[in-house]
Order: C-alpha cells, then sequence, then structure tokens
C-alpha cells in the first residue's frame, strides 16, 4: 500500500511538471502571436501610408503581409491546441491527485491498524512474541 501511494505521489508531480511545461510552451505561442500581429499591424500601417519604407515596394510589402497572416493562423491554431492540450492536463492533475490523496488516506489507515494491532496484541507479529496465556481450567 505504501509503494502505490509513493508512486501516484510521483505521478502528480511529473504530470504537474508536464502541465507547466505545457503552459510555458502556451505562452510561447501567445507571445508569437503577439509579435506576428504587431507585425500585421505595422505592415498595414506602411501599405496605408502609401510611402513603403526604403527599399521595400507596395507588393513586397503585400506578400510579406501575406506570409505573416498565413504564419499568425498557424500560430493561432497551434495555440488553440496547446490550449487544449493544457486544460487536459490540467484535469488529469487533478483526478491524479484525488487518487493519490485517497492512496495516502488508505496507507495512513493501515499504518494506524498496525499500530492498534501492537498495542493491544492482536497483530500476528506480536503474538508469536508474546507468551501464551495459561488456560487455568484445565488439569
Amino acid at each position: 500500500m505504501a509503494s502505490r501511494a509513493d508512486k501516484l505521489g510521483r505521478m502528480v508531480s511529473l504530470v504537474k511538471l508536464q502541465l507547466r511545461l505545457s503552459g510555458w510552451q502556451l505562452a510561447q505561442l501567445r507571445q508569437q502571436e503577439r509579435s506576428l500581429q504587431d507585425e500585421q499591424e505595422w505592415l498595414v500601417g506602411a501599405l496605408n501610408d502609401g510611402r513603403p519604407p526604403a527599399g521595400s515596394s507596395s507588393d513586397s510589402i503585400a506578400r510579406r503581409l501575406s506570409r505573416t497572416s498565413i504564419g499568425a493562423r498557424a500560430v493561432r491554431a497551434q495555440a488553440a491546441q496547446q490550449l487544449d492540450q493544457v486544460r487536459a492536463e490540467s484535469r488529469r492533475v487533478k483526478q491524479l491527485e484525488e487518487v493519490a490523496k485517497t492512496a495516502l488516506a488508505d496507507k495512513l489507515r493501515e499504518a494506524e491498524k498496525r499500530s492498534l494491532e501492537e498495542m493491544t496484541g492482536t497483530s500476528p507479529a506480536v503474538r508469536v512474541w508474546m507468551p501464551r496465556p495459561v488456560n487455568r481450567n484445565k488439569p
């Protein structure tokens, strides 16, 4: 029983680490998405000004805007998948924590039971070492 509770505790720790990693990856994707959106806004502004930056043409800015838009959509889709994964891992952590809590409670109950058995002398291990009561009714 003790090893089950310990294993579940380690599993909870690992799943929490996975959840933190997934959350970090989601934050990275959101940052990348914001960067692409900022670039899109700058490109749209450059096209609307009518005067493209030096060395750029309206066509090259339009192509760059198209690539940036495609990239932003891809990152947005990836971020949505990552968010789903974070939610699923969060649910898994909660479920495992409940199972681990139950296993730990079982472990503690079992230890308490053994302790009580040892104190009262009803434990099989203790009975072996204790002298047998003398039956005074037998001749």
